[in-house]
């Protein structure tokens, strides 16, 4: 996995971390782009927390900021970083299936006999 695909997928991570952030991701995949002055009168908080949550989200790259009319921006969704921290799941997941599959086949296979120990007394019988 090329570290450049880690780096993205933990600030992906580290950005989704947040609940305030996930709100904002989720605010602006339903209702479109918006600016920081939407945002808040939608979110329960200021909009200087929600553009300092843009700020984070935007060094993440999973939102793009666009410049709008009288020299508003408007935030919009980048799905690009998302898709490479899905990538790096997948990769961790297929790391993962194979060694826990095989332990998973060789618990459920059924119980060997165990091997008859004869005591001491029975061996000296014997002879």
């Amino acid at each position: 996995m090329p570290p450049d695909t880690e780096a993205i997928a933990e600030q992906v991570f580290t950005a989704l971390a947040d609940p305030t952030r996930r709100a904002i991701l989720a605010t602006l995949a339903q209702a479109g782009p918006a600016t920081a002055t939407d945002l808040a009168a939608r979110l329960p908080i200021t909009r200087q927390a929600v553009a300092k949550h843009l700020a984070l989200l935007a060094e993440a790259g999973l939102v793009t900021a666009e410049p709008g009319e009288r020299r508003r921006v408007r935030y919009r969704l980048r799905s690009t970083p998302m898709r490479v921290a899905q990538q790096f799941l997948a990769a961790l997941a297929r790391d993962w299936d194979t060694p826990l599959d095989a332990l998973k086949n060789h618990l459920d296979q059924p119980a060997r006999e165990p091997a008859t120990v004869l005591d001491t007394t029975q061996r000296r019988d014997r002879r």
